[in-house]
């Protein structure tokens, strides 16, 4: 496998949001993809798309070339790994102990204006631990039939997922809502839907937005017949029908 992280300067930050979304768009379902404002340890602001390709290393690295030569590299991390070592870059980004709160939901698309947005908003992040992502979906999992699994809103191209992280319990308002408010002003870009494991909130509209509402339905029926006390809910939870 090929994987890694590109990490780019802030300030190429929107050109590189417009190109990588460009070149998401015909890429081989063999790569898998995301792209993330986060601050990296020394405290300086960045961009970073994390990178994990399961063909053969030569076509992976014809592959990314685009990539490598787009812009400034602050660091090239991409090279031949493990598959358990790639899932583990993601620790640095979220260290454990820490407090959390997330907010998310799909992108139809990443637009130039919802781009701006992602952007000018992570200028003003609160604290250097919170980070922004946005997955690129799509291959061979959006073409999984609609009710073949749980999992909905299969046809949404992309995901953003605003990771609010932090250390000081005095600091819970200011995070949570800075995360509250760049979600907020994501919603007209939304396709609605959410992945159901990235939701911080437990109200039933917020677990309901991750399912049609036939699917829901039938996952409450489930519910009922093999958990109808609903004692497994602490969790983003689905209440038994009834």
């Amino acid at each position: 496998m090929l994987g890694g992280l590109l990490v780019y300067p802030m300030a190429q930050a929107k050109d590189l949001f417009r190109f990588y979304r460009d070149y998401t768009q015909t890429v081989s379902d063999a790569l898998g993809s995301l792209i993330n404002l986060a601050t990296l340890p020394d405290g300086t602001p960045a961009v970073v798309i994390l990178i994990a390709y399961s063909g053969s290393l030569d076509d992976g690295e014809r592959l990314l070339r685009p990539l490598r030569e787009f812009g400034s590299l602050l660091a090239d991390q991409v090279g031949p790994l493990p598959y358990i070592a790639l899932q583990s870059i993601v620790e640095n980004f979220n260290p454990p102990g820490l407090r959390n709160y997330w907010k998310s939901n799909y992108l139809q698309d990443l637009s130039d204006a919802a781009i701006a947005v992602l952007v000018d908003h992570y200028g003003t992040v609160p604290a250097p631990h919170t980070h922004v992502v946005v997955e690129h979906l799509g291959g061979a999992v959006s073409r999984v039939g609609a009710d073949a699994t749980a999992v909905d809103h299969r046809d949404a191209l992309y995901n953003f997922l605003i990771v609010g992280m932090w250390t000081d319990l005095a600091r819970d308002a200011q995070v949570i809502g800075w995360v509250r408010e760049l979600w907020g002003a994501l919603q007209p870009f939304s396709s609605g839907g959410l992945y159901v494991n990235y939701e911080a909130e437990h109200d039933r509209g917020r677990v309901q937005a991750a399912y049609r509402p036939a699917k829901y339905t039938r996952l409450a029926a489930v519910k009922a017949t093999y958990d109808p006390t609903n004692l497994f809910r602490l969790n983003q939870n689905i209440p038994p029908a009834g």
